[in-house]
């Protein structure tokens, strides 16, 4: 079995002052070499005015990763190297962060450099909220008025959430749960019905769901 790991929730940005140098520092959740290269490209558009935009991604997670870091034009191995190396100790995967760079003046060295991009992409990912990768069930059910709030109950416990509420003869509820959460749903909505009502699975995919930040 793959190895779980964490990703960012969304994407954020945090932004500090080093020597009247600014650093804009933005984090995103990233799936594909692709989607990490298009998060790079917009960020640089943003900031095409910016003296640096440097970027470092790692794709995938545990012991299976794909990597990448540039130095955007900072002395080699002072901006991208550090970043990445921050990515790698975070515990995140799926994950992609551009460190921008607005020079203030005044020269910050090589030690300088490396602190700098050090401490803004932490910076960022101690902000950052973290997510995790779950297979769920997209399911219907059709249930009659008086049993709502026991299948909205029974949802919540379950650990599912409700999507869609459609109010007609009956109700007709689109819902969704972690893959192994549905099975107790199930059999629980057929004790309260007598056996009379079942949920229909309608999609399987995966969802991005918030973890405790300890982990």
């Amino acid at each position: 079995m793959p190895k779980l790991y964490a990703i960012p929730l969304n994407e954020i940005r945090h932004e500090h002052i080093v020597v009247n140098s600014r650093f804009i520092a933005t984090l995103a959740p990233v799936f594909s070499v692709e989607e990490a290269r298009e998060f790079i490209a917009r960020i640089k558009k943003e900031f095409a005015d910016a003296t640096h935009n440097v970027p470092a991604y790692i794709i995938g997670g545990g012991n299976t990763v794909t990597e990448f870091c540039s130095d955007d034009g900072e002395p080699a191995g002072t901006a991208g190297k550090p970043a990445l190396a921050v990515l790698r100790g975070s515990g995140l995967g799926d994950v992609a962060v551009v460190v921008t760079r607005y020079f203030g003046g005044t020269l910050l060295g090589t030690g300088g450099l490396v602190k700098a991009y050090t401490e803004s992409t932490q910076m960022v990912i101690n902000a950052a909220e973290r997510g995790r990768r779950i297979p769920v069930h997209v399911v219907m059910l059709a249930i009659p008025y008086n049993l709502l709030e026991r299948v909205r109950l029974m949802t919540t416990c379950h650990n599912g959430e409700v999507i869609n509420e459609d109010y007609v003869a009956d109700i007709t509820m689109t819902l969704q749960f972690p893959v192994e959460s549905f099975d107790g749903f199930q059999e629980e909505l057929r004790e309260v019905s007598a056996g009379k009502l079942k949920a229909e699975v309608i999609e399987t995919r995966e969802t991005i769901v918030a973890v405790d930040p300890s982990i």
